[in-house]
């Protein structure tokens, strides 16, 4: 029987889920779809998260022949049956080869596609889990535009999947929608894998509950309401006790996120919070915390839970600083609120500065300690403070320092 999933695969480019910011009219790969034009590109991002849907509605709207190969277990030699192709009648006006999983392909293998992607002969839509920046042959790369797909959000799963129940006939308890939702981690492949199993002992018009999706998936349901408003109670609360320094508060309320499955939410908040409470504090918070947020996503769950509870407890026991999210939002304020005025001319573009002959950039890397006193804010909030000092180790030492230098009065 053919999965779920590609029964469902959306054909239209108003039907795939998510990536609104890849695909909402007006940007480049939703004209390159709608204008049926196809260029070399590289499409990366997690599974699941409508890559290769997209590479399908791009490719079947260009008059060239399409070939799917994948990395994974393609070789050299199909490449070269391909290329020995390209003199058939049906293939003059070039093909379309899409190559999925690209970074198994070794140099030498990404190297074969080079001199036919050059010529047009082959227009190459690859896709990648990694990032192709690492696993991309350069001179590939540089001939590819880069897109890159994120996760999609539970909620646009949970109505994704709402509307494929309603057209399959399929009967799932509200709660039992939101779970698999939250379950997905972004991924509708796996929401979609989870209804196929779910289906396999339920005819049509018989209800699944919760219960038994809880027996698929492995993992209890936690006390989401319909809304999802303790879900998100849940997340409130998980950051106000790590940005309160309660480190024993911030692994129970981590604990219920685990429970739920939710590693998507997790990761996000946890960069969040080294970001906006620890900031500045500990800079190097938000390194770390990528660190273990990426290896709870190689791992998964369970053994996820080792490396997101490290970057728990260091967040929470860390000296705190939000003065880079106050120093932003005091910006962005004046931008609305304020005539804040024309930039500087010395420090505009310096061919212009220089054509009006007025004010002439210093460059403070001629100077001791490579700081000069000049105007960077415009005239009208020239003595404007948006950045103030938090009081920690840290950001106290970059005060004395800046203090004594200024002091020097360098003009």
């Amino acid at each position: 029987m053919i999965p779920l999933a590609e029964r469902i695969r959306a054909e239209k480019i108003e039907n795939v889920v998510g990536q609104k910011h890849l695909l909402a009219p007006g940007k480049v790969l939703r004209k390159l779809i709608e204008q049926n034009e196809c260029v070399n590109m590289i499409f990366y991002g997690p599974s699941g998260v409508g890559k290769t849907t997209v590479a399908n509605i791009l490719a079947n709207g260009v008059k060239k022949t399409l070939y799917k190969l994948n990395a994974t277990n393609a070789s050299v030699k199909d490449i070269h049956a391909i290329i020995a192709d390209l003199n058939r009648l049906d293939t003059q006006n070039g093909v379309v080869l899409y190559l999925d999983e690209i970074q198994n392909f070794n140099k030498k293998q990404q190297q074969s596609l080079l001199e036919y992607v050059e010529r047009g002969d082959i227009t190459l839509i690859a896709s990648t889990t990694e990032n192709p920046y690492f696993y991309v042959y350069g001179a590939l790369l540089s001939r590819c535009l880069v897109f890159e797909f994120k996760k999609i959000e539970p909620s646009e799963i949970k109505e994704f999947l709402e509307r494929v129940c309603e057209e399959e006939k399929i009967e799932l308890e509200e709660s039992a929608i939101f779970h698999i939702s939250n379950f997905a981690n972004g991924d509708i492949r796996r929401a979609l894998n989870v209804i196929d199993i779910l289906m396999i002992d339920h005819p049509k018009g018989k209800k699944i509950t919760l219960s038994e999706v809880e027996d698929t998936i492995g993992l209890k349901y936690m006390d989401y309401d319909k809304y999802g408003n303790n879900h998100y109670d849940i997340l409130s609360a998980f950051q106000k006790s790590i940005r309160g320094s309660d480190p024993d508060a911030a692994l129970h309320y981590l604990a219920r996120l685990i429970e739920a499955g939710d590693l998507f939410s997790i990761i996000r908040r946890l960069l969040v919070i080294a970001a906006e409470d620890v900031g500045l504090a500990y800079p190097s918070a938000i390194t770390v915390v990528k660190s273990c947020t990426d290896a709870a996503k190689e791992v998964g769950f369970p053994e996820a839970k080792i490396p997101l509870a490290e970057a728990v407890i260091l967040l929470a026991i860390l000296p705190k600083s939000n003065s880079a999210v106050e120093g932003i939002d005091a910006a962005l304020r004046d931008l609305e609120t304020k005539d804040v005025g024309a930039i500087p001319l010395h420090i505009r573009d310096v061919n212009s500065a220089m054509k009006k002959n007025k004010g002439m950039y210093v460059y403070p890397h001629d100077y001791p300690n490579h700081y000069v006193d000049q105007a960077y804010l415009p005239e009208k909030i020239k003595n404007q403070v948006y950045y103030d000092f938090g009081n920690n180790k840290f950001e106290d030492g970059l005060k004395k320092y800046w203090e004594e230098i200024k002091k020097s009065g360098q003009k």
